[in-house]
């Protein structure tokens, strides 16, 4: 019961979130346009990028510059193009690339 109590609260309060918020947040930002859960598409899978980035410090904020000011050579030379906070905002974006991190879940 007290964990049940617990989990709920941690829900309410934003601490955690289910896996499928962090799914409908790429959805709506268009992520999933360029990436999929476990296969290349023009974007490498979310989950190759979970793979890569594993353990790295500070891959959170690095992963985010790269998200906001795009780039192209670490996955091939097909460029992402920059994602401003009219696509995805701060606290969404955070959200998605935690997502990722854990392993991206639908």
């Amino acid at each position: 019961m007290c964990t049940k109590v617990l989990l709920l609260a941690a829900l309410a309060f934003g601490f955690i979130q289910p896996a499928s918020a962090s799914y409908d947040v790429v959805k709506k930002a268009r992520c999933v346009s360029c990436h999929a859960l476990d296969k290349k598409m023009v974007g490498p899978a979310f989950r190759d990028i979970a793979a890569k980035y594993a353990g790295q410090a500070d891959v959170q904020s690095v992963l985010f510059a790269k998200v906001r000011e795009g780039g192209s050579g670490v996955w091939g030379q097909i460029p992402m193009t920059p994602n401003d906070e009219a696509k995805i905002s701060d606290d969404n974006l955070k959200a998605a690339i935690d997502w990722i991190l854990a392993g991206a879940e639908k």
